[in-house]
């Protein structure tokens, strides 16, 4: 009996669904399926049966391969009788079931029999299961019947056909390739679903041949496509041949263009809208190319169809992106759709909008938005803030309005994404429009007195701490700060009192007042939050001007500058190592790790690195320098200042992997070869690397070191030492041969044989680049670090990056080319946006911290020009990184 499965509307509770398949079990199935061996076939009943298995099959029910059999047995029976309704449901069983090659040939003869019926609803279904059944030998037998198949009078025969050679290309490409002459006469047919299968096959035959391809699109677009669904293909298939071909250098036009725009004409809106969406996607589309699109799509804004109201306001927003001015004509009929009952289509227009609106319609498009806002899910509100905070960068006079829209919807109900995107906007905001600094604040402290997400409260905490102090009035930000030492939790209380500790730091007027205000943080419940009360008061009270005593309020109160899972490696070690001297934090690695530094973890190892217990192992860059300082020839380099992560130098799997570690000095670059040999007949003897390095200028060889054995699956090191400039960032290309003696074997024994052959093997080449003479160190308040940095150490210029295909690369690729590490997530570009600012920190060799802003713009041709802004504590690295960007 079936069995109630789902409401249907919540409000009517006597409207229940039912599902027929309620509880059905394969068993049950298997058994009724006897029913296809009765004399007397019940045409309906084992419809139903089959109904059933193919739920089951599905449903992702597996059938064992004796079941499957029998059942396939059972089902070919079903051939004899005459309804069409059950044969068309022998066909779909035939194509789930997957008979194996001896199966196949029991239903070959009778499908070869409807494939020649005078059924044209049998020949179709026929076609389509042999298709899907038979291999490579079987196929040549019906080849004849499949190419009369395609130009079939009968549209669903010729379809079923062509669909079949669409699957067929993939496993059988020689054999539908000889279709050709029959699919081309298809392409003509007056049937417009044959049409439409034609012109996809024969574009996958020809996709390979760029001319060939070339030359159906110019063929096509004269005129003799009639389907709609085929003109759409073609617009698609004209696309590619104008991406490929690009505009005519000499008269500017655009190849296929007028076809594009004559397609704005077609009776079928289909057509009309794939051409319009077509024409804003092409590449360097100019305002006179997307003025005829946008008219067309502004007539979509007002259609009675919520589906094309849809396309053309989600194709209008990307076009806003790029060429926000060609949209501004539709933000009339945009606002109409504020109100549409469609909430996706409304946050749609809301938010191009935003992106095409000018100075004087803000305030008018925030009361409507205040409207809107309750009626819609947190995903779509995010994009909102997204837009709001675009828009107040854009109009920075207009802060007031959209910092107060931001402030109230941050109290509003919403979830954790939501209100962080606010949060985030804000602070943005603050950061980016000095005027908002006092208002954003204020606005981020009332909002913390009722946030429920801890996160959220320490963040903010942590930026007003940053922040407050520089305002005109920091007194007045005290009283939040403290409500969350006596209100919150016991996280949240111990970062109110870093904050507070902050203000007294950087405020002399506050400090007694902050004095109080910790002292009583002394008898808080929570362990964390009395020790840093403690810590910060024994700080604060003390007045002394001593070099130690600056020290520790630069460590408590200013930015860090070396990465955290650094800090904390070095300080397990310490504990773990105990010595007379105090810790020194100038001892800490500041490069940040790379994933390759992290040793890989084999099934039942103990883990090591960060998440191990005491007795870890030091990380790799202290194991580098012991390794280094062991070996006489190199012991007199001096001070290691950056190891690389491993570059491969051999493909995977070869006989032998070596990879090269490169170890930049003072003066010096030292190669470490690490080398496995994956041959367990051979042992190499004598191994050397012979570099040339015609290719590197600066550099001369000054020694080697050999590798004197290589057993099988053993790992071993050889090096060569190079001297270059002292402090210069030489850069060049290396030639590299791996040279050696091998000898044969004996697997049984192990033993080698006592003669060896002299061979060699050549590895790929590799580049000592100016990114290896930069290491990456974060800081945790880049404001703060490029104010301590002497202004005249500062050098700007601006570059052409020249074109690329989004911001987001030529981000990239700067920040690859310098090797230094990005800063407050600011490595991440929004798609499509049409400028960035990205902030940059390391240390430069010689030990020189250097800190850099990029400001990125793209324009419509996809040129990319760059503003660089960089300070250092030697202006002569400041000029370095200028030059490096120059060269690079």
């Amino acid at each position: 009996m079936a069995q109630p499965l789902v409401k249907k509307d919540d409000d009517r509770d006597e409207e229940v669904e039912y599902s027929p398949f309620f509880g059905i079990e394969k068993g049950a199935v298997l058994q009724e399926a006897r029913v296809f061996n009765d004399p007397q076939l019940d045409a309906r009943r084992c419809s139903q049966v089959i109904t059933k298995l193919l739920y089951l099959l599905n449903q992702g029910e597996t059938f064992t391969k004796v079941e499957a059999t029998e059942v396939f047995f059972a089902v070919t029976k079903l051939f004899q009788s005459k309804d069409i309704g059950l044969r068309r449901m022998v066909y779909l069983m035939i194509k789930e079931l997957s008979p194996s090659a001896d199966e196949v040939i029991i239903v070959t003869s009778s499908l070869m029999k409807d494939m020649n019926s005078r059924t044209d609803m049998y020949r179709a279904n026929a076609i389509r299961v042999l298709c899907r059944i038979t291999d490579g030998t079987l196929l040549t037998q019906i080849e004849r019947y499949l190419k009369q198949a395609i130009v079939d009078k009968n549209p669903v025969v010729a379809s079923a056909a062509l669909v079949s050679g669409i699957h067929l290309l993939q496993t059988n490409p020689e054999i539908v390739k000889r279709w050709s002459n029959e699919v081309q006469e298809a392409v003509q047919s007056r049937a417009a679903l044959v049409q439409f299968h034609a012109l996809a096959l024969l574009h996958q035959i020809r996709q390979n041949d760029r001319l060939a391809v070339s030359k159906l699109v110019t063929s096509l677009t004269k005129g003799s496509v009639r389907s709609p669904l085929a003109q759409c293909l073609l617009i698609r298939y004209t696309c590619q041949v104008i991406r490929e071909s690009g505009v005519n250098l000499q008269t500017g036009d655009r190849p296929f263009y007028d076809y594009l725009e004559g397609c704005l004409r077609h009776k079928a809106e289909m057509v009309i809208f794939e051409a319009a969406k077509a024409i804003t996607e092409l590449s360097n589309v100019t305002t006179r190319e997307l003025t005829p699109a946008i008219t067309v799509m502004q007539l979509f804004l007002s259609s009675s169809k919520p589906v094309l109201r849809f396309a053309a306001i989600r194709t209008l927003n990307k076009v806003a992106m790029t060429h926000p001015m060609a949209v501004t004509n539709c933000n009339i009929d945009m606002e109409s759709l504020i109100s549409d009952q469609n909430r996706s289509i409304a946050t749609l227009a809301i938010t191009t909008l935003l992106k095409t609106g000018n100075e004087s319609s803000v305030d008018r498009l925030m009361k409507q938005i205040t409207n809107f806002m309750s009626d819609i899910a947190d995903e779509f509100k995010i994009v909102v803030v997204e837009a709001i905070r675009s828009l107040c960068l854009k109009f920075p006079l207009k802060y007031r309005s959209l910092m107060n829209f931001l402030s109230n919807i941050l109290r509003e109900e919403g979830g954790f994404e939501y209100k962080k995107a606010i949060v985030d906007s804000i602070v943005i905001l603050i950061r980016d429009i000095p005027d908002a600094k006092e208002s954003g604040l204020l606005h981020l402290c009332e909002f913390i007195e009722d946030c429920e997400f801890t996160y959220l409260s320490t963040q903010i905490l942590h930026f007003l701490g940053n922040e407050g102090p520089k305002t005109s009035d920091p007194s007045k930000y005290i009283r939040y700060i403290y409500n969350r030492v006596i209100l919150e939790n016991a996280t949240v209380r111990a970062s109110a009192v870093s904050t507070l500790a902050k203000f007294g730091a950087l405020v002399e007027s506050l400090k007694p007042r902050i004095f109080i205000l910790l002292r009583r943080c002394l008898f808080d419940t929570d362990d964390e939050v009395r020790d840093r009360a403690t810590l910060y008061l024994n700080t604060l009270e003390d007045d002394s001007v001593t070099e130690s005593g600056k020290d520790v309020k630069e460590f408590l109160f200013g930015s860090l500058d070396v990465p955290l899972t650094n800090m904390e490696t070095s300080l397990k070690n310490y504990i773990q190592n105990p010595s007379e001297e105090p810790f020194d934090i100038n001892s800490v690695p500041k490069e940040v790790k790379s994933q390759y530094h992290a040793e890989k973890k084999a099934p039942g190892k103990k883990p090591s690195g960060l998440g191990a217990p005491p007795g870890a192992p030091p990380p790799v860059a202290d194991s580098y320098e012991r390794l280094i300082s062991s070996i006489p020839e190199f012991a007199s380099f001096g001070k290691l200042f950056k190891s690389s992560v491993p570059v491969e130098l051999t493909e995977a799997e070869t006989e032998y992997a070596v990879n090269v570690v490169k170890h930049i000095f003072d003066s010096h670059v030292l190669f470490q070869y690490n080398c496995t040999n994956t041959i367990p007949e051979q042992l190499l003897e004598n191994v050397s690397v012979i570099v040339d390095a015609s290719e590197a200028e600066e550099f001369s060889e000054v020694g080697t070191k050999s590798l004197k054995s290589l057993p099988y699956d053993t790992p071993g090191q050889t090096f060569v030492a190079f001297e270059k400039p002292e402090g210069v960032p030489a850069v060049g290309k290396f030639s590299n041969m791996l040279r050696f003696t091998v000898k044969e074997v004996d697997t049984a024994t192990g033993e080698a044989e006592d003669d060896g052959v002299e061979d060699e093997y050549q590895l790929e080449d590799f580049e000592v680049v100016a990114a290896d003479y930069m290491v990456k160190v974060g800081v945790s308040n880049f404001k703060n670090a490029w104010e301590s940095l002497d202004p005249e150490t500062e050098r700007v210029d601006e570059y052409g990056l020249g074109p690329r295909e989004s911001l987001a690369e030529a981000v990239n690729a700067v920040i690859n080319l310098l090797g230094m590490q990005p800063c407050e997530g600011t490595e991440i570009v929004a798609s499509n946006s049409r400028s960035h600012s990205c902030l940059l920190s390391g240390v430069y060799i010689g030990n020189v911290k250097v800190l850099a802003r990029l400001s990125f713009g793209i324009d419509g041709t996809r040129e990319v020009a760059m503003k660089l802004a960089v300070r250092s504590e030697d202006v002569t690295v400041s000029d370095a990184i200028h030059e490096i960007v120059a060269s690079g």
